[in-house]
């Protein structure tokens, strides 16, 4: 029911009338329609028929309308100019982000790179010395086998008595 009432009701009145222009009276004296310093204050007195007093439901004069007009459209357009700055400021920040990324990207890259190679050749030089290992291991076993074949026909030597005749010469009487 309220959002019917307008503040140019005659029965309400308008108690307010700076806020009529999206001004506050914080904004000081020079945004409102009427001038506080001016030589011609607005009084409540009861005299009406005082030229010199303006009633507070009037309008303002035109150039003060005006004047209010413009440095609305100026307040709209430096915050325009305000915001377009902040947002090319922002665009470059995501820009100069986006590239620091790009180059830590490339970095990695190449430091993971550097590290697979590093880790490929690990690789194949552990299995080469698998491989050689493997070898060693296997020459160990046969050169065990070896030595115990020769420490065999060493002991097989010490206790047979000397003798000139071989086993294989002597001839078996039949």
């Amino acid at each position: 029911m309220l959002s019917h009432l307008t503040s140019s009701d005659s029965m309400l009145g308008n108690a307010f009338p700076a806020f009529d222009y999206a001004l506050t009276p914080w904004d000081g004296p020079d945004f409102l329609p009427f001038n506080p310093t001016s030589p011609n204050p607005v009084t409540s007195s009861s005299a009406s028929d005082d030229p010199k007093t303006t009633p507070a439901h009037q309008k303002p004069p035109s150039d003060q309308s005006n004047r209010v007009v413009s440095l609305m459209e100026e307040r709209k357009r430096r915050r325009m100019i305000s915001n377009r700055d902040s947002a090319r400021r922002s665009r470059m920040r995501k820009q100069r982000h986006l590239e620091n990324l790009r180059n830590q990207m490339n970095l990695f890259r190449v430091e993971n790179r550097e590290l697979n190679n590093g880790f490929q050749f690990l690789l194949h030089h552990c299995n080469r010395l698998r491989t050689e290992n493997e070898w060693l291991r296997s020459e160990r076993t046969m050169l065990r086998q070896k030595l115990a074949d020769i420490n065999q026909i060493l002991l097989f030597r010490q206790l047979q008595p000397f003798s000139t005749a071989w086993p294989c010469n002597i001839v078996m009487a039949e």
